[in-house]
């Protein structure tokens, strides 16, 4: 009934930039805080900033001033901009959203494929 679509994963140099995207498709009513997790697949996935329908915004302490998220809510997207990547950035990245489906009374949480980030030093 949903989807979440993340691109813009890639090989980069430390010190590079990199912009993540997530669109929300499907059944939707309503989305709440959106947000990206990263981690190695099949181990437990690390919050690396969120952001709430007003735009609060939330983050890591290992990506502050680096990372910058932003959504647009007519597009039901999220997006990532890092700036001054180093190696340790290096993991799958995975999108995460709280959606309130039509016919639906509470939301629930979806999660992208996953897109990965290599940040070779």
């Amino acid at each position: 009934q949903v989807q979440l679509v993340e691109s813009g994963g890639g090989l980069v140099q430390a010190g590079g930039s990199l912009r993540l995207s997530c669109a929300a498709s499907g059944n939707i009513f309503s989305v709440n805080v959106m947000g990206w997790y990263r981690g190695a697949p099949g181990k437990a996935r690390v919050l690396v900033a969120t952001i709430g329908g007003g735009g609060r915004a939330n983050y890591a302490d290992s990506v502050k001033g680096r990372f910058t998220i932003s959504r647009d809510n007519a597009k039901n997207t999220v997006y990532l901009q890092m700036n001054s990547l180093k190696p340790e950035d290096t993991a799958v990245y995975y999108c995460n959203s709280d959606i309130l489906l039509y016919g639906s009374t509470r939301y629930s949480e979806h999660w992208g494929q996953g897109t990965q980030v290599t940040v070779s030093s």
